[in-house]
This record gives C-alpha cells, sequence and structure tokens, in this order.
C-alpha cells in the first residue's frame, strides 16, 4: 500500500471497534410489542454515570466546563448518558465499516474532546490517550479514511456520481 489513506484503514477500525467496546456495556435491547427489539441504555450505566460526572466535576480545574457539567449535564444524565451511548455506536460502527466516516469522525472528535475536558486533570494517562484519539480523529477527517476499505469506497465506486454532490462531504 502505497497510498497513506490505505494506511489510515488499519487504525481507523481498531478505533472504531474501540468505541464500540466502550459502548457494549452501555447498551441494552428492550422488545417494543413483545418482538421488536429497540436499543436503549442499560439501567446500570443510568444509574452509574450521574456518579461519575459528579466526580469529573468536583475535582475539574476548568471553571466553564466545571459549570457546564454541574448545571447542563449532571441534571440531565439520561439525556447525556443516550447521547454519548448512541455517538459511541454510530463512531464505532461509521468507522471499523468506514461508512460516512468524515461524519463519524467528526462526531468522534466531539466525543473526544469532552471525555479530555472531563478527565484531563486526573492523570497525563487521561491526557495522553484522549490527545492520540482526537489526533486520529483529525487524520481521519483529513484523509477522508472511509475512501480506501471501507463502504464510503464502495458507495463513491458504485455510484461515481456521487462524488460531485454535497453529500459527498459526509464521506
Amino acid at each position: 500500500m502505497r497510498s497513506p489513506a490505505a494506511w489510515l484503514a488499519l487504525p481507523r477500525v481498531v478505533t472504531g471497534l474501540w468505541f464500540l467496546k466502550a459502548s457494549v456495556t452501555k447498551l441494552t435491547f428492550i422488545l417494543a410489542g413483545g418482538f421488536l427489539p429497540i436499543p436503549t441504555v442499560t439501567a446500570r450505566y443510568l444509574g452509574f454515570m450521574p456518579k461519575r460526572v459528579a466526580e469529573f466535576a468536583a475535582g475539574n480545574p476548568l471553571g466553564w466546563y466545571r459549570d457546564f457539567l454541574e448545571v447542563v449535564v449532571i441534571p440531565r444524565t439520561d439525556l447525556f448518558a443516550h447521547l454519548q451511548t448512541f455517538g459511541e455506536v454510530a463512531v464505532g460502527l461509521g468507522l471499523t465499516l468506514g461508512f460516512l466516516t468524515s461524519t463519524s469522525a467528526a462526531v468522534g472528535l466531539l466525543l473526544t474532546a469532552n471525555y479530555f475536558l472531563a478527565t484531563h486533570w486526573i492523570g497525563f494517562c487521561q491526557q495522553g490517550f484522549h490527545l492520540i484519539l482526537a489526533a486520529g480523529m483529525v487524520a481521519f477527517l483529513g484523509a477522508r479514511a472511509g475512501r480506501v476499505a471501507g463502504l464510503d469506497a464502495w458507495l463513491l465506486r458504485r455510484w461515481p456520481g456521487l462524488d460531485a454532490s454535497p453529500a459527498a462531504r459526509l464521506f
């Protein structure tokens, strides 16, 4: 593989699998009407998230982000638990399959920035991990990494005119 974008396929897939792994314990299914499985957030995570966010807020030296956690997130932890879980699933599937890769990487960058802001003060390991994850998201965005070895590449080969459309920015 001589193309730099082709070399990004492996870290793109690995990062996508990491996001999927992160969502496994947060996601469950309920049966609507007794037969239709609907994904939802586990009761365990809904109970855990307010405590964890409160811990992140309590020691956070960034006053504006601490205020955001305390005033916006903590009173609405059910909403933010759903946004986080479904965001992680979407990023995981998008990066792993190379589908809507630019959009997936942008959402992943947003999630990663929030993870960093919530935990950066805990220690260097937290800082380093989230900075590397953010750098990967930026690389996936810049290289449009799904256009090689992904569903985005297949879609663009199948319908070449799609590349000229405004929707192609999602790839």
